[in-house]
C-alpha cells in the first residue's frame, strides 16, 4: 500500500498531520507493508524569507488582521501541537520560503530518507527557529540524517530536483489539492487535512480491505 502526502514544512498542521498519521500507522495491522511518499507542495511559492520579522508582526500585516488576532491564532496551533507531543515555538520561527527545503526532500528521497528529512525540517523550522531558506542550514539538516555534505552542496549550485517539485505541485493541481497536508491512499482514497487519528486508521483499514 502506498500512501502518498503532499506537505509543506513551513505548514504547522503538516507537523501536527503527520504525528497523527503516524500514531495510526503504529496500530495498523499491516504497517510493515505501507509505502511512504512526500510530495512537495508550497502554500506560498512567492513568499520572501524575512529573518527580522516577528512571525505575528507579518501574519497580522499579511492576512490583515489585528496583532493580538494573530497571537492568538498561533497559541491555538501550538496548544494543538502540545496534544500529540510536539513543543512549537512559533515565536521563534523564521518567515521563510520553502523551496530550497523542497528540493533537499526530493534528493532525500532518492536515498530512502524522505521521512527522515521532512521530520527534521518541521523540526528545526517550528522547534528550534531555524531559517529552512539558508543553504547552511540545509546542508546541516541533510548531513543530520545521513546525506552526504557534498551531495547538498552540489543541489544548490545546480537546478537538480527544481522539476521533481514542480511536478508533484502539478499532480497536487491535478487532483483538485488545494490545501496541505493531504493523503492520498493507493490512489484511492484521500484524507485532507491533519485529522483525528482513528479517521487515518480507518482509512488505512478501508484502503487495505479494498486490496483484497
Amino acid at each position: 500500500m502506498e500512501v502518498k502526502i503532499w506537505s509543506d514544512v513551513r505548514c504547522p498542521f503538516c507537523y501536527i498531520g503527520k504525528r497523527k498519521f503516524e500514531a495510526a500507522l503504529a496500530d495498523f495491522a499491516h504497517k510493515d507493508e505501507v509505502t511512504i511518499t512526500w510530495k512537495s507542495f508550497e502554500l506560498d511559492p512567492n513568499i520572501q524569507t524575512v529573518e527580522d520579522t516577528n512571525i505575528y508582526d507579518y501574519f497580522s500585516k499579511a492576512k490583515e488582521i489585528p496583532h493580538a488576532q494573530a497571537v492568538e491564532m498561533f497559541d491555538n496551533v501550538t496548544a494543538i501541537a502540545a496534544e500529540v507531543g510536539l513543543d512549537f515555538k512559533l515565536d521563534q520561527s523564521i518567515v521563510a520560503n520553502s523551496f530550497k527545503a523542497h528540493r533537499l526532500i526530493q534528493l532525500a528521497k532518492t536515498r530512502d530518507l524522505g521521512d527522515q528529512i521532512e521530520e527534521e525540517l518541521f523540526k528545526i523550522h517550528f522547534t528550534e527557529g531555524k531559517n529552512i531558506d539558508d543553504e547552511q542550514v540545509l546542508i546541516a539538516a541533510g548531513q543530520n540524517i545521513g546525506l552526504a555534505e557534498e551531495d547538498v552542496k552540489t543541489l544548490f549550485t545546480s537546478d537538480d530536483f527544481d522539476a521533481e517539485v514542480r511536478i508533484d505541485q502539478l499532480e497536487a493541481q491535478r487532483i483538485g489539492i488545494r490545501g496541505v497536508p493531504f493523503f492520498v491512499f493507493d490512489d484511492k482514497y484521500a484524507v485532507s487535512g491533519a485529522q483525528p487519528t482513528e479517521l487515518f486508521l480507518q482509512t488505512l483499514e478501508k484502503t487495505w480491505e479494498s486490496k483484497s
